[in-house]
């Protein structure tokens, strides 16, 4: 009988998703981790599609609101939702970067009696890593996460070592409660692709969250998407079309907020120290593809930037004395911008 011997390349392609199928898979994803989300998150729609949208362009988020209004457990929800790995890190006063990056100790073979260093991983080695209270940990260790957050590696002993992909950050912070705390410095803050400013929940909301958190334990999650879909994910936002006027838009957006540019309006030179800087631009238009996509859309609109001005801009503008003896807000700021800065005509 005779026997025939498949061509790999050939099954390799045939075992490679279309654009299509990932098209498709991105969208069932999203509502399949929306759906899943609902069984213990109660209302922050808004929020829930902005993380999803920075997990989906690779991004990291920071989420800023008062206690109590889930931002720890989103963020552990959706380590159970997706089979990925996942770690919590306390950020507190006396943390040190080793005990994010992980340490270096000596052990001794009992057999032979010689000693020698072996590299302890910390909880940074993760696919999502919850940095909780990440503003409650002095500079020298919020840099720990600098190099990760940025360049996917972490230096030890002299060598470099990957990161788990994907890798993602969801860091947290509260607002008010300011003692004690160490503000993030600009670069730390710049690597974050959106600031999620959570706020409280409608009173129908809150009910609906004192009734069920009271009365019945929570039901298990089903797992939906595995890090290989995530990374395929990836790779189909990066080919998403964005329009030359729509990413004009963008890049005219940011440069109307930095005081010394030319096209900056009065008001920016009045109320702002520092604008928002090339990130800005790339964040904007990473995450307005994700936004399409979510819409059935395979092109950016101007709509998908105006949408995530405020996540991808709040964090990257500093107001000046000025602006906060006259209180004006960046959101404010951010508002007018919006307003004064054109939309370029397409050809």
């Amino acid at each position: 009988m005779a026997t025939y011997q498949t061509d790999p390349a050939l099954d390799e392609r045939a075992a490679t998703p279309t654009e299509e199928e990932v098209f498709t898979r991105l969208q069932q994803g999203k509502d399949e981790i929306m759906s899943q989300l609902r069984r213990r998150i109660v209302g922050q729609e808004d929020v829930i599609e902005l993380v999803l949208i920075a997990l989906f362009a690779g991004g990291h988020c920071l989420l800023t609101g008062v206690p109590g209004l889930a931002k720890t457990l989103l963020i552990k929800t959706l380590g159970e939702i997706l089979d990925l790995s996942y770690k919590r890190i306390q950020f507190t006063p006396d943390l040190m970067p080793a005990d994010i990056t992980g340490i270096e100790v000596i052990e001794e073979d009992r057999t032979t009696g010689r000693r020698q260093t072996k590299f302890v991983r910390g909880p940074i080695f993760a696919n999502i890593v919850l940095a909780d209270e990440i503003n409650r940990t002095p500079p020298k260790t919020q840099a720990a996460l600098l190099e990760a957050m940025q360049e996917h590696q972490v230096t030890a002993g002299g060598e470099l070592l990957r990161l788990p992909e994907p890798f993602f950050v969801l860091a947290t912070q509260n607002p008010i409660e300011l003692e004690g705390t160490y503000p993030l410095p600009e670069a730390q803050l710049d690597r974050f692709m959106f600031n999620i400013v959570i706020d409280y929940l409608t009173a129908d909301d809150e009910l609906a969250v004192a009734l069920s958190t009271t009365s019945k334990e929570a039901e298990p999650l089903k797992t939906v998407l595995a890090g290989s879909s995530i990374l395929q994910f990836h790779q189909l936002i990066k080919q998403v079309y964005v329009p030359e006027n729509v990413a004009r838009f963008a890049v005219d957006l940011v440069r109307s907020s930095r005081p010394a540019d030319p096209s900056a309006p009065d008001f920016v030179r009045s109320w702002i120290t520092w604008g928002a800087g090339l990130r800005a631009i790339q964040y904007l238009l990473l995450g307005a593809k994700v936004r399409a996509v979510f819409r059935g859309r395979y092109n950016v609109a101007v709509e998908d930037i105006r949408a995530l001005a405020y996540p991808v801009l709040r964090h990257r503008i500093l107001t000046n004395f000025y602006a906060e003896s006259e209180q004006v807000t960046v959101e404010h700021i951010i508002d007018r911008l919006l307003k004064n800065v054109r939309e370029p005509v397409s050809n």
